[in-house]
């Protein structure tokens, strides 16, 4: 499945880029405004942070919320004490686009993440001509010189990188590239299976000046609670809050469910 989504997203940024060459996009960078650092918003703390998703769908569950204005929804995510938003950008299964992070840009004031399968170049320049103030890079989905590759050309650009891994080997890789923000995900992107279970197997490897994000398997408050007294500190979030009736009441629940089932970081 990881090497289906790779290659379909490979396919539609080379349709872009027949559009748009890399050079109109390398212009507009110029018009864009700097990145917020989302290392400072994501920093450990005493509390913690939440990494909200706007995301309309997913292979594993197909469409969970039409979600007509993303911008909104983001808006209400920051209300509800989001640190950063993650927006799918991932048009055939996820049901996003670059369109989709424009506007959510436009309307906060948080970093913003672009969340794709990014596996080249030009996927990382649009991201950040398109507003975004970090990627993400999944091990799983790249050789390691690509991996630092990409990694390397997102910090020239000022963005921050998510390095999801999946596995102990992957989280070494990803502290190779450079990861200074490293997610575990607890969904296999082969089968999509969870295993809620594996952040806290890994954490440990994960040092301290690295930020520690555990990715999927959120249901409830009790979940974010398990991942903050794991080593979290941050917590990714889409699939409990699209389909909530309150996403702000829902996030700020979540924050709130954590207090005292982790300890801060240095």
């Amino acid at each position: 499945m990881l090497e289906t989504l790779v290659a379909g997203a490979l396919e539609d940024a080379a349709a872009r880029r027949a559009d748009r060459p890399t050079a109109d996009v390398e212009r507009d960078l110029d018009r864009v405004a700097s990145p917020l650092d989302a290392l400072a918003f994501l920093a450990p703390g005493d509390r913690v942070k939440i990494l909200a998703e706007v995301k309309r769908a997913s292979p594993s569950r197909g469409s969970m919320a039409p979600i007509e204005d993303p911008a909104a929804l983001a808006a209400d995510y920051e209300r509800g004490g989001a640190s950063t938003i993650s927006v799918l950008t991932e048009g055939r299964k996820f049901l996003g686009s670059l369109a989709d992070l424009e506007a959510v840009k436009a309307r906060v004031s948080l970093p913003v993440l672009r969340k794709d399968f990014i596996a080249e170049p030009y996927q990382v320049l649009e991201a950040r001509a398109a507003g975004a103030d970090l990627v993400l890079l999944i091990v799983a989905a790249l050789e390691q010189r690509k991996l630092v590759e990409l990694h390397e050309l997102a910090e020239q650009l000022g963005m921050r990188v998510l390095v999801e891994a999946h596995s102990g080997d992957e989280v070494a890789r990803g502290l190779d590239a450079g990861a200074r923000i490293l997610g575990v995900n607890a969904r296999d992107l082969t089968d999509f299976s969870l295993d809620r279970d594996l952040f806290g197997s890994l954490a440990d490897r994960i040092p301290d000046g690295v930020v520690r994000v555990a990715e999927s398997a959120v249901a409830g408050p009790a979940d974010v609670a398990h991942y903050r007294a794991a080593g979290a500190d941050v917590v990714l979030v889409g699939e409990a809050l699209v389909t909530g009736a309150d996403p702000a009441t829902t996030l700020a629940s979540f924050i709130a469910a954590a207090d005292g089932s982790g300890r801060p970081r240095a």
